[in-house]
């Protein structure tokens, strides 16, 4: 593994622990992160997540958009970096699509 790759791994870990622990909005209570993507100068980073409420979508995205200059100290605070990396926040919808594909598969294994 390399160095990047694991500092995207603990940068992940760190993201789930700040979401779940030391962020106050309730809209973020179930954001799962599902991946991270930062730059080869570390100067970006695209979070990549997905909710489990599907009526919040909205709400979720304004949230984390708001929280997003805590979320960002935070991370500095967890993980030592030369330097911090700009946050984008991304909704993963590979969930949505398998969702959709399962149940397509089930509707026509059923019909047979």
């Amino acid at each position: 593994m390399s160095k990047h790759a694991r500092l995207e791994s603990l940068i992940i870990r760190s993201l789930t622990r700040i979401l779940r622990e030391e962020v106050k909005d309730p809209a973020v209570n179930f954001v799962t992160i599902t991946g991270v993507k930062l730059t080869i100068d570390l100067s970006f980073l695209t979070i990549f997540y997905t909710n489990l409420q599907e009526d919040r979508k909205e709400d979720v995205a304004s949230a984390l958009e708001r929280s997003k200059p805590f979320i960002r100290s935070a991370l500095g605070r967890h993980v030592q970096m030369r330097k911090l990396p700009a946050l984008k926040f991304s909704y993963d919808a590979s969930l949505d699509t398998g969702n959709r594909i399962e149940s397509g598969l089930k509707k026509v294994l059923d019909e047979e």
